[in-house]
């Protein structure tokens, strides 16, 4: 057999390293898509300028973006026969990404644990994304329900890893040479920084954009996700089509400009739930919450702990959770992530 049915629950061991297929060289062509895909405006991405003027040599390709091919290259080993990628927890930007480099990826299962229905389990992997020098730019862990191929497969002793709720502030990687002492908030687009936000405060993005079949086929394809269940509309029994959670995670994300503009590099990815899927026609809104603060080493940054929730349009304002403790079925995405700002 030449052809990849994918990989099952039962086919994966603890400490198992997985080297993914084919490395990819990213251009100018990722960032033009991606602002094409999502309503990213963010200055230190889009101008080459403006990250000069921010001690970078030039801008560089969208953190989530990087996100997205180290996360593509990882489908077809890890989620090609997923049920739903389930959370995110330890992630770290370690390294910016420009145009021209080539980036590829590994992973190790950290983690297995079968489901009380027998026919599906959780698999944990800490996967990285290193560039052409070897260089890891970006760390972090996730975990997805996997379906079984054989229901008398034997059960694998339950190992759930330990992980940090927070990346720690003094661990966030600055990017080397980063300065925020010139930072043009004209440019930029707002003129609130670092202090102007307290802990405790939500923000309304006040903005929506409906989800289009053809863009997320796009999304999908481009960062060469291959899950079953984005492409192939007879993999669920109701016939639909799931959005990919990073085109859900993209789409908030770049709506939070409206009222974050100089929230400019996501630096840490704490945690991260896709509360309930989405598919073609809804529209997505967004509100944050400001969670915490740090200070940086780097002149006049500054490090903001947001909480990022994609909702349904009509949702209540700033709604979250039921009296169960459950997500409302509103709610598409909780994501808990550190990025810099000017102080």
């Amino acid at each position: 057999m030449k052809t990849n049915p994918g990989r099952f629950f039962e086919d994966y061991r603890i400490g198992e390293v997985i080297h993914h297929a084919v490395p990819r060289t990213v251009s100018g062509g990722e960032r033009a898509l991606y602002h094409a895909l999502y309503p990213a405006r963010g200055a230190l991405y889009s101008s080459d300028e403006f990250a000069r003027a921010s001690g970078l040599p030039a801008a560089p390709i969208d953190d989530l973006a990087a996100f997205h091919v180290v996360f593509g290259k990882t489908v077809p080993d890890i989620s090609l026969n997923a049920v739903a990628n389930l959370g995110y927890a330890e992630g770290r930007w370690l390294d910016p990404v420009y145009p021209g480099d080539t980036l590829r990826s590994q992973s190790t299962v950290i983690g297995l644990k079968e489901n009380s229905n027998g026919a599906s389990g959780n698999v944990y992997v800490r996967t990285q994304g290193l560039n052409q020098h070897g260089h890891v730019v970006l760390d972090y862990v996730r975990w997805v329900m996997v379906r079984k191929n054989r229901l008398d497969a034997p059960t694998p002793d339950p190992v759930v890893p330990d992980l940090q709720k927070v990346v720690p502030a003094a661990d966030l990687v600055i990017p080397k040479g980063l300065t925020f002492s010139n930072y043009d908030f004209t440019l930029a687009g707002e003129p609130h920084r670092w202090g102007d936000y307290a802990i405790g405060e939500k923000i309304d993005h006040v903005d929506g954009v409906t989800v289009e079949e053809a863009e997320h086929m796009l999304a999908t394809r481009l960062w060469q996700n291959t899950a079953k269940v984005h492409f192939d509309a007879t993999f669920r029994e109701d016939g639909r089509r799931l959005i990919y959670g990073g085109h859900v995670i993209s789409m908030a994300r770049a709506l939070s400009f409206n009222g974050l503009a100089n929230a400019q590099m996501i630096v840490a990815l704490n945690a991260g739930a896709h509360a309930n899927p989405c598919f073609s026609g809804t529209t997505i809104k967004a509100w944050s919450e400001v969670l915490d603060k740090a200070e940086t080493s780097a002149p006049g940054v500054g490090a903001i702990r947001l909480r990022l929730v994609a909702v349904k349009a009509g949702a209540a304002p700033f709604a979250l959770k039921g009296a169960d403790g459950k997500y409302l079925p509103e709610v598409l995405l909780d994501l808990d992530y550190w990025a810099l700002m000017p102080i």
